[in-house]
């Protein structure tokens, strides 16, 4: 399954999240949390699979490894996107969380500004192998900069163009489009008799969030200051949402009914033939569980405005990923940072980043001939090359939230057939920016 992130934050606001510190439980460790329960483990797990059954079947005979190694008994909550920020939250007001936890790259800021997080210091890595097992891209988005990381990482990912080679052929493409150019002009061939030429998952707030931030990049714009204060409206930012929801506003080569979709509802429309192209994050396994075979699609890397992906204005995906964190009221603090080395060592690496058709983080894993198939090969050099990562800021996911709303009725506008124009664009982001923090 793909790893999007709905950011809702329902009932429970991130601002008190951000005010609470964790609580303590027992006698405390130096890194904080207890070992009043040295033989089990709570592990909260983000749905990675095609379902959550997949995600047991994946995790449980690791785990069973992991028990049978250090005598812990982990207990497992796979746990669906679409509530698991809910439940961080909570947790961090409550105090009653799990010992060890799945997060977003994403959020690593926003969750380390609430205190509810173990900081991975020196010591703290030191007991995991150390921090320069991991690759600097993934590193980059475990909070904020010049503070000790809130998390670990586990899975990394990134963005690339999956496309249909039956409907590309049919429609007389021989390549993929490498500019975004090339790919509305494809995507208008493509869009005929019932089909579209690309799929978008127009109501998930932090899909929007993923596919703005690269436009706005490669419009050379950032949501934040550099002292990280929201900057939303700036004409890099307009221009870029703009262009984004203009691929079904005024293009038309994403499908209207896309503006409701948040569950993968495009992916499966790409695996049935429906849609000819989507934007993705490391799609393979997926596309294998919905019945697509591997020759049935090519990847490639994702568009840029011109030339071919880099750095800076040629930033081409945010470095998507997940990361391990453990709550620093744990009362199993020494079985959790046992726990995060076994998720992170080279050989579960492997394991683990093979059945999701990730990328591993650690460099070592890397190595296994896995990781340079058609599949993640793109991936990895888009990782290496020409990602980026979103604001590691204290208010990221108010951002994601704001902002992945204000595309969210934007594309919901282009399929009611209302006018998307640069005015409209700026008042929803105008607005999206007064719900921010004041600084």
């Amino acid at each position: 399954m793909r790893r999007i992130r709905a950011a809702a934050i329902g009932a429970v606001t991130l601002s008190l999240a951000l005010a609470a510190s964790a609580c303590g439980g027992g006698s405390s460790t130096d890194g904080g949390g207890s070992n009043d329960s040295p033989k089990t483990l709570t592990y909260w797990a983000s749905n990675q699979g095609a379902s959550i059954t997949v995600d047991k079947k994946v995790l449980k005979p690791e785990l069973d490894k992991f028990e049978k190694q250090t005598g812990i008994r982990v207990k497992l909550e796979v746990i669906p996107w679409s509530e698991l920020l809910n439940r961080i939250l909570t947790a961090t007001t409550s105090g009653q969380g799990p010992d060890v936890l799945n997060i977003g790259n994403t959020w690593s800021a926003s969750l380390q500004a609430s205190g509810a997080l173990l900081p991975w210091d020196t010591k703290n890595f030191g007991s995991i192998g150390g921090k320069d097992r991991f690759v600097d891209s993934a590193l980059g988005s475990t909070g904020a900069r010049g503070e000790d990381p809130a998390a670990v990482p586990l899975y990394s990912m990134a963005y690339a163009l999956y496309y249909n080679k039956k409907m590309f052929a049919d429609a007389g493409i021989s390549k993929p489009p490498a500019t975004w150019d090339e790919l509305v002009a494809d995507g208008k061939k493509l869009s005929k008799d019932g089909k579209w030429g690309l799929g978008a998952e127009g109501a998930n707030l932090s899909e929007n969030i993923h596919q703005v931030f690269v436009f706005a990049k490669q419009h050379g714009a950032d949501f934040f200051t550099a002292d990280g204060k929201p900057d939303f409206t700036s004409e890099g930012a307009v221009t870029a949402i703009k262009q984004y929801v203009d691929l079904m506003a005024k293009d038309k080569i994403i499908a209207p009914g896309n503006a409701e979709y948040a569950q993968n509802q495009s992916l499966s429309d790409f695996a049935k033939g429906k849609t000819a192209m989507v934007l993705w994050q490391t799609a393979s396994a997926t596309l294998a569980s919905l019945g697509m075979k591997d020759d049935e699609w090519g990847v490639a890397p994702a568009p840029v405005r011109s030339g071919t992906p880099g750095s800076g204005t040629s930033v081409n995906s945010m470095v998507a990923g997940i990361n391990l964190a453990v709550f620093k009221n744990t009362d199993n603090h020494d079985g959790a940072l046992k726990f995060v080395k076994f998720m992170t060592s080279d050989a579960e690496q492997k394991i683990l980043n093979k059945a999701y058709g990730s990328i591993p983080p650690v460099k070592a894993a890397q190595s296994d001939p896995a990781f340079n198939t058609k599949a993640t090969a793109a991936l990895r050099e888009t990782l290496a090359k020409s990602a980026a990562a979103l604001p590691q800021v204290a208010d990221e996911s108010q951002f994601e939230t704001s902002v992945g709303t204000a595309v969210k009725e934007l594309l919901a506008d282009a399929a009611g057939g209302r006018p998307v124009t640069t005015e409209s664009v700026k008042a929803k982001l105008e607005k999206a920016q007064q719900q921010m923090p004041a600084k």
